[in-house]
């Protein structure tokens, strides 16, 4: 009964077709895939006793098989990455305590922020999932807010209640705030929802059965599907201890990573 980490991945994203494939330059210049990146975070994380690489791409395996990592082939009718966690999961033959969805868009993601998501499910028996949400700075506000007038989206905020209690995440930047920050390391109100899920595994065998509801279909966003069917939802409030967070969502996104790992000295 131990964590098990499963790194989604897909080839043909709507928006970033291949965007697994894509090379990122660290500090160095060395180049490694995202896919590498997210699955050396992974790695990372302290107590995980398994991690795997879930898609339904050759290509995405031969390369996930060139760095080293376990692959689990799954169907290409995965309708976003929870699908696909929960058919690896029941491939693998289940017996993990916890199962731990680490998006392959989101290299940058610090293994502390993994290790405080399982703790935080772990003492909430309360809640199905888990997910960490960060709150953002003024430099990290301005950028979603530059993104959305730009028509893009630079990633997912979330709004919670008591205990942590999800109450919606949104590709529009909520709340709402008539207040403006500069780009400093100033606090916001508003949360970034870092792409990350932990999961009780009978929650997450569940959800390939609920029925997409219309906000899942209108945000395109995953983990509302468990709101809209009453399951709660944990948000657990992580630090960046000084680390800079952001997801692969566009090209776009390419330079401000590459800088990101510069800046952060990340090879």
């Amino acid at each position: 009964m131990g964590v098990l980490i499963v790194i989604p991945a897909r080839y043909a994203s709507t928006r970033y077709p291949g965007k697994p494939l894509v090379a990122l330059r660290g500090a160095s210049g060395a180049a490694r895939t995202l896919v590498e990146r997210s699955w050396a975070a992974a790695r990372a994380v302290p107590g995980i006793e398994r991690v795997v690489v879930a898609t339904d791409d050759a290509r995405i395996r031969d390369a996930a098989h060139g760095f080293g990592a376990e692959v689990v082939m799954t169907a290409p009718e995965a309708a976003n990455g929870t699908e696909r966690v929960a058919e690896a999961h029941a491939a693998l033959g289940g017996g993990f305590e916890i199962v731990v969805n680490l998006q392959g868009d989101a290299p940058l993601t610090p293994p502390w922020f993994v290790a405080e998501l399982v703790a935080g499910l772990r003492a909430d028996p309360g809640a199905d999932v888990a997910t960490p949400v960060l709150r953002c700075d003024g430099r990290a506000l301005n950028g979603f807010l530059a993104d959305r007038r730009a028509g893009r989206v630079g990633g997912t905020t979330a709004v919670f209640g008591e205990g942590g209690r999800a109450l919606y995440f949104s590709k529009e930047v909520i709340p709402y705030t008539a207040a403006r920050y500069e780009d400093t390391a100033a606090e916001t109100p508003v949360f970034h929802h870092v792409g990350v899920y932990a999961y009780r595994p009978a929650a997450l065998a569940a959800y390939p059965g609920l029925a997409q509801g219309p906000l899942e279909r209108l945000e395109g966003l995953e983990q509302l599907r468990f709101l809209e069917h009453g399951h709660p939802v944990l948000c657990v409030e992580v630090q960046a201890r000084g680390r800079q967070f952001w997801e692969l969502n566009n090209p776009e996104d390419v330079p401000r990573l590459e800088a990101m790992m510069a800046e952060m000295g990340i090879e």
